[in-house]
């Protein structure tokens, strides 16, 4: 049963909601935090609690068992995620990094409960819609706590030792094995503890992004504040939204549109940029009517709370015969964690990284009962396995040719601030 509501203080309601659904083993928000210019947002937020079907899956036939899951229980929201190795089912490739999360590498389920908002109409799927609602709006937050982070983060890579690998990997670039590749570092505190929706609730304060997740299974939660858009299913047009260029936001308005200025006509954020839209036009042409890939949009400048980035948006047709599982897959993993070209890329990135990615440069999403779909990019997250009390978070950065070790440093630490502060909060 659905049952439509309005009301005006939705900021109150979806932090009310997140806390009514954190009672279930499962829960997922997807929170566009009114991004409204994006003419391919579905709507403002989506919640889903509660489990009536699941389907938990690893590298090998993920994507078939997913596909069989959808068919089997077509017409309804299935919410998930994918890890990113998953690539090892795409490509001949293997995953040896250690794992300290342990993620399945595939998770989706269907919801017991859904509650859409969309301006100021907020929609319950429910059994007894009423209920829900009542229940929510009791929900007391007069006792918050605060994030409570406990334990010490620690980064993967020294200065120096980073420092040596991105030398290393331009090395690959100069004799022509590879010509850009996303390389990752990861900060992480074991014994760990924190408060998972208040660190949410905090991240999504201090870094509002149009792809922002909270995504509970048991007692593994992902917490993003990810800008980026990996693929999108708009009655049969397919939209990717490659991020590649990124600059620091300012206080001070001068210097702030300095920076943008700065991004905007940087020659290696725009070779970045390019080698990854031609990526995805590659990926893309696997799943398109002929002749119908294009580039919407060049080197767009879209600023965020935090930073300023360089998004292009390359569109085309799907293919009748395909399924939504094999357009993903087609596309999978996202040109902008890997590099080009991308198979390589990826042996150097297991080669160089020290830890297994897993969920981090994967993708989290729904499929809708309409045949539609929309997936994020991993990134600007925090990974938390509340059984072991393993916390963690990556940051990368394009490495091309002319690549400055120091700067790609940088790049990273800006990338890294929000949650940092976060966590210190």
């Amino acid at each position: 049963m659905k049952q439509q509501y309005y009301l005006q203080d939705l900021e109150t309601f979806k932090t009310k909601a997140l806390y009514w659904a954190n009672q279930f083993g499962t829960a997922c928000l997807l929170d566009s935090n009114g991004y409204t210019t994006d003419p391919y947002t579905a709507f403002d937020a989506l919640l889903a609690a509660g489990v009536k079907y699941e389907l938990t899956a690893h590298a090998g036939n993920a994507f078939e068992q997913l596909h069989q899951f959808l068919a089997h229980h077509p017409n309804n929201f299935c919410l998930g995620y994918f890890s990113y190795d998953l690539k090892n089912e795409v490509e001949q490739l293997q995953s040896a990094n250690e794992d300290h999360l342990q993620f399945p590498d595939l998770y989706f389920f269907i919801p017991q409960y859904l509650i859409k908002i969309q301006s100021e109409q907020i929609s319950i799927e429910a059994e007894n819609p009423d209920i829900i609602w009542n229940a929510i709006h009791q929900v007391d937050l007069s006792d918050q706590t605060g994030v409570d982070f406990t334990g010490k983060l620690t980064k993967r890579f020294s200065y120096s030792a980073y420092q040596e690998v991105i030398n290393e990997l331009k090395k690959y670039i100069y004799s022509g094995d590879i010509y850009e590749i996303n390389f990752c570092q990861e900060f992480f505190a074991n014994q760990a503890q924190i408060h998972p929706i208040n660190t949410f609730i905090e991240l999504n304060k201090i870094s509002p992004t149009p792809f922002a997740n909270f995504f509970k299974n048991d007692n593994r939660y992902i917490i993003s504040a990810t800008p980026e858009r990996f693929l999108s299913k708009r009655a049969g047009k397919l939209i990717s939204q490659p991020i590649k260029g990124t600059a620091r936001r300012s206080k001070d308005e001068l210097e702030d549109n300095r920076s943008k200025h700065l991004l905007k006509n940087s020659p290696k954020e725009l070779s970045e940029n390019v080698m990854i839209v031609d990526l995805v036009r590659n990926d893309l042409t696997k799943s398109a009517q002929k002749g119908s890939v294009y580039v919407e949009e060049l080197f767009g400048i879209h600023s965020f709370k935090q930073v300023h980035q360089m998004i292009s948006t390359i569109v085309c047709h799907a293919a009748d015969q395909l399924s939504n599982t094999s357009i993903i897959r087609n596309t999978f993993p996202m040109g902008s964690m890997t590099g080009t070209p991308k198979i390589k890329a990826m042996q150097l990135i297991e080669k160089y990284e020290r830890t297994k990615r897993g969920v981090y440069s994967g993708a989290v999403g729904y499929f809708s009962p309409n045949g539609d779909f929309d997936f994020n990019v991993i990134i600007r997250t925090i990974l938390y396995n509340a059984k072991n009390n393993y916390l963690s978070f990556q940051v990368g950065s394009a490495i091309t040719l002319n690549a400055d070790p120091k700067q790609e440093y940088e790049e990273c630490m800006v990338k890294a601030e929000a949650i940092i502060q976060v966590l210190s909060s």
